[in-house]
């Protein structure tokens, strides 16, 4: 078995994870509740994604051949919400996404340990990725957070719903043991 080809697969996975709950909790909301914040020291949930999308076209744009921080990047930038529509915003995530998924679906096993740079600091392929598996989430759990709190009540819960870990078991175990990533059954 190729620990580098499951690396890639399995990264790959975990990536469209996050994204997928980042679009349930997004879809859970009024457009106006995308721009909210509570003060000027918070984000909205736009300016998060508009960060999460400068950060991923930066990293990942020409991620073989030049820095992780582009010059073209204006990072104090993403987070001045200028726009207000959630086509803009679901366009800018899925164009963050598209450049994040297209290099880790570009990667061969062999480039794992190739250097790549960030900020003029050299990380491994792998180093790189596992990086930004740590940063993306993070903000994927402000926007999920933050979406809650909007909504109140009437949230639908993107994991086991509350009080309901008995029952969650109960299917787990009710089928026979399987190899498999968490995310080929629908999301949790």
């Amino acid at each position: 078995m190729d620990m580098n080809r499951v690396f890639l697969e399995t990264t790959e996975k975990q990536f469209i994870y996050y994204k997928q709950l980042g679009e349930r909790a997004m879809e859970q909301l009024e457009t106006e509740q995308l721009f909210q914040t509570w003060n000027e020291d918070t984000n909205s949930i736009a300016v998060i994604v508009k960060h999460l999308s400068g950060n991923m076209r930066s990293r990942w744009t020409d991620v073989l051949t030049t820095d992780g921080e582009k010059p073209w990047r204006e990072r104090d930038a993403e987070f001045v919400g200028d726009f207000n529509t959630r086509e803009e915003l679901l366009a800018l995530w899925e164009e963050g996404w598209d450049c994040l998924l297209g290099a880790i679906r570009s990667f061969m096993p062999d480039h794992m340990s190739q250097i790549i740079y960030i900020r003029n600091e050299g990380h491994t392929i792998m180093e790189a990725i596992m990086r930004q598996l740590a940063h993306y989430p993070y903000h994927i759990g402000q926007i999920v957070h933050t979406a809650k709190m909007l909504k109140l009540s009437s949230w639908e819960s993107l994991s086991i719903p509350r009080n309901g870990s008995s029952s969650y078991n109960e299917g787990k175990f009710s089928k026979p043991k399987t190899r498999k990533h968490f995310t080929e059954d629908k999301l949790q």
